[in-house]
């Protein structure tokens, strides 16, 4: 009985290995879109108007989920929807990543201090939120290890240094507790006598918040217009996730181009540090 020969080599399929790559790589390219737009986000500290919680240098994960998803969620602001999804307001005293208005390029880290419907100025320093002082109590000097990324930098007076039991330098700030409505405590430095620690009373307009930096005298927060380089009442829109923790902080000793810097400038203190 004939038997059947077997398919020339010109008749077998090739496998195709292209599509299969291709495949792949779109694969993985929506599984990374879907974790740093819907989930987390990272995010670094460029500037010291959050210290002493956050520090120069300190690489965090932004969590995307916490107030819903607006279009300022997504990578290049794509898909351009309108409005929130799974919309939810942020609590007084979280610390929020944004974009502020009129510069929606930028990503800005503050505080949230006033949800809207809030009352908020200051009064030589002091917060007033909707009609009471904000509790505030003097602790000391809080100690910010001078670093080639954080400079002494000082408003207001001449900068006060100070030295760690190894001899390393720090710049020392008048450090105060505050706490908000609801019990919510957090550190904060007042440097001196400047114009931001007086601000007339005003209402927190709705789909608004109100942000301050901890920093509070070296800080372009919501009491400086967008007009002058602040962010002015921040649209719950323009907001891109709540601050995670640190997975990484460097001094600014580190080099690109020798890896063991890397390293040799990690903070591993800081590393999970929470905010």
């Amino acid at each position: 009985m004939a038997t059947a020969s077997p398919p020339s080599p010109r008749t077998r399929p090739k496998p195709k290995k292209e599509s299969s790559f291709l495949g792949s790589l779109a694969r993985f390219a929506i599984l990374a879109w879907i974790l740093r737009c819907l989930i987390v986000e990272p995010f670094y500290i460029p500037s010291g108007s959050m210290q002493p919680n956050m520090a120069i240098g300190d690489y965090l994960f932004v969590e995307k989920w916490p107030y819903g998803y607006s279009r300022m969620s997504f990578l290049w602001q794509f898909p351009p929807i309108s409005g929130r999804i799974f919309p939810h307001l942020p609590a007084r005293g979280d610390v929020v990543v944004f974009k502020p208005p009129g510069r929606e390029n930028e990503t800005w880290v503050k505080r949230v201090i006033g949800l809207p419907g809030d009352t908020i100025g200051v009064d030589n320093g002091v917060v007033i939120l909707n009609g009471q002082p904000v509790a505030k109590t003097a602790i000391g000097d809080a100690a910010i290890p001078v670093t080639p990324n954080s400079p002494c930098r000082s408003i207001g007076h001449e900068p006060r240094l100070g030295h760690t039991a190894t001899g390393a330098a720090t710049c020392l700030y008048p450090a105060f507790k505050e706490t908000l409505l609801g019990g919510r405590s957090f550190t904060t430095l007042d440097q001196a006598d400047v114009p931001a620690d007086h601000f007339d009373a005003v209402t927190v307009p709705a789909g608004t918040v109100f942000m301050m930096g901890d920093n509070r005298d070296d800080s372009e927060d919501s009491r400086f217009s967008p007009d002058i380089g602040g962010a002015g009442f921040v649209p719950l829109d323009h907001l891109v996730g709540r601050a995670g923790f640190a997975f990484w902080s460097t001094d600014g000793s580190a080099s690109y181009v020798k890896p063991w810097t890397w390293f040799t400038a990690l903070r591993t203190h800081r590393l999970g540090t929470a905010y």
